[in-house]
């Protein structure tokens, strides 16, 4: 007789400290289940449905067993919460997230607000004495398993982005969307749970989760756990919201919250990059109280992880939710100051070993070139033609390509470098991500799609830059003249979000870097003056 597959609440007894058992939970598995069980912390319970099961999916189909093992789990999630799945009186409702091993910001898939259709919409309406946010929960449902699920591959109709449109008439213009598509999400919210489930097993050997496992050098062969959790609403009524943080800059080191948040909007909308979102610094002003206690939980896993965390969460009518938390990715810059202001840090209190452990070769090298580059001698040139929010650090130059596919074929054909032009990008644009020198978009924060992976591939990158309007071959500025088309070439900031026309080296961040002389001892100054840590930390590796 086959063995149960492994499925695994939140708080479940582990014998070791969960936030070591990746290969079992997944990272984000991990991470829920270590703030569960070990911090205590506000998360939403939940369940994991472990990596092996992923593989034994892959090898075989649905396994024996899995069944039975996610409604026990679920049985157990509805006595906790008091309510029931599938109630149309007052629904629990399920977020079904994807989690590998090793993190893949954006590369499998996610379903929220399982468990809507007809009848438990009009009850969550009725519980939460909200129907616009019932509504609205109703069709990024519908969207979101069309989509995801189901592979529809829909954009939203016009209606739906309506500013001035009810929330029930945006829903109404979804359903005609999808029923004019033929596609039937389906009403009953278990079929609804096990398809999520595939979904996510099955986006493991999606194209973009291939294209970024071979960036990475992650074994095609590991798999992905899935994490099944109460929803908690960042679209609630006014006093809700959502967002992701970096305990510290990912881009300099600062000691210093970084990311974004949106009021009344689910994660997606932060991280798909097409909302403009709201640094994190304004949180206390249109959440008030809530800043204080998401600064002391971030304080809390800093310590714990002794190390820069990255932190999803959301805030449901005050109440804030830790939905996720991981080491974070960090440029190299970065890297450097963080690692010797923590051997500094007497909570932290990382040993010099550690330190330089934590900093490779090529990164305290990667630091001192993007340093180096700021005093190097430039060319003169015009002013920028736009400014973005400066997302991922570097200055470079290249012809502008305006899809991922022709990126990904220029960068074969060509000897000049890309910059790949989008609207936001998507997971989907992965392949031509990685093989681009630059990324400019037009709409996204801080913690968008793009800017999280370009800063984890050390890729420069400019997003929300609202000034350009971007199509499918050109970049128009606000007057609607075309600015740039594809072909030509631009020069983008990542650190101050500047976008120029053609070659630009007249800013100290874009020169083009040969000094010698007089510019070479310059560049040591600066080195000196703005990343003293950088010595530090070589003076250990050296003492090593």
């Amino acid at each position: 007789m086959a063995a149960a597959p492994e499925v695994y609440a939140f708080d479940h007894p582990h014998e070791a400290p969960p936030r070591t058992l990746k290969d079992l939970l997944g990272g984000k598995g991990a991470g829920l289940a270590e703030m569960t069980s070990v911090l205590k912390m506000p998360v939403p319970p939940g369940f994991t449905i472990a990596v092996p099961v992923c593989r034994a999916y892959r090898a075989g189909g649905w396994p024996d067993g899995l069944t039975d093992a996610i409604a026990e789990h679920l049985a157990k999630l509805e006595a906790t919460l008091g309510r029931t799945f599938g109630d149309p009186a007052d629904p629990l409702l399920l977020a079904v997230r994807s989690g590998a091993a090793f993190s893949m910001p954006g590369m499998m898939d996610t379903v929220l607000n399982l468990g809507l259709n007809d009848e438990t919409v009009a009850g969550l309406a009725a519980a939460s004495g909200d129907s616009e946010f019932a509504f609205d929960s109703y069709r990024r449902f519908l969207m979101s398993y069309a989509n995801t699920v189901l592979g529809a591959e829909l954009k939203e109709p016009a209606e739906a982005h309506d500013a001035n449109a009810s929330a029930a008439a945006k829903l109404d213009a979804v359903k005609a969307l999808l029923a004019g598509a033929n596609v039937l999400v389906p009403s009953d919210p278990r079929e609804q749970l096990r398809g999520a489930v595939e979904a996510v097993f099955k986006s493991w050997d999606s194209p973009r989760a291939k294209a970024y496992r071979a960036r990475e050098n992650i074994d095609e062969n590991l798999g992905t756990g899935v994490n099944v959790q109460a929803m908690v609403f960042g679209n609630y009524g006014d006093t809700s919201g959502t967002g992701v943080v970096f305990t510290r800059n990912p881009n300099t080191g600062e000691n210093k919250a970084y990311g974004d948040f949106l009021p009344r909007a689910q994660g997606e909308d932060v991280v798909a990059g097409i909302a403009r979102t709201l640094d994190i610094s304004e949180l206390g002003t249109h959440l008030p109280g809530t800043d204080t206690v998401l600064a002391q939980h971030l304080a809390e896993l800093e310590k714990h992880y002794r190390d820069m965390c990255d932190v999803e969460f959301t805030i449901e009518r005050g109440n804030v939710w830790i939905l996720q938390t991981r080491v974070a990715k960090r440029g190299a810059v970065a890297a450097v100051r963080a690692a010797v202001q923590m051997v500094d840090d007497p909570v932290i209190a990382l040993t010099k070993a550690e330190a330089v452990a934590r900093v490779t070769p090529e990164q305290r090298e990667a630091a001192r070139a993007e340093i180096l580059a700021g005093v190097a001698a430039g060319a003169s040139g015009g002013p920028p033609v736009a400014t973005g929010l400066g997302a991922s650090p570097g200055c470079v130059h290249g012809k502008a390509i305006f899809s991922a596919d022709e990126a990904a074929d220029a960068a074969d054909a060509s000897d000049e470098p890309i910059i790949l032009v989008r609207e936001e990008t998507s997971p989907e644009d992965v392949h031509g991500m990685g093989v681009s020198a630059g990324i400019l978009t037009s709409h996204g924060g801080l913690v968008s799609h793009a800017a999280v992976v370009a800063r984890g591939w050390g890729i420069p990158a400019v997003v929300g830059a609202g000034d350009l309007t971007v199509t499918e071959d050109a970049a128009l500025g606000p007057d609607g003249n075309v600015l740039f088309r594809a072909g030509d070439v631009i020069t983008i900031d990542g650190k101050t979000g500047e976008v120029w026309l053609g070659r630009h080296t007249d800013t100290d961040s874009c020169a083009d870097g040969d000094a010698d002389g007089d510019a070479a001892a310059a560049g040591e100054a600066a080195l000196a003056r703005e990343l003293p840590e950088l010595a530090i930390l070589e003076s250990w590796a050296a003492e090593a």
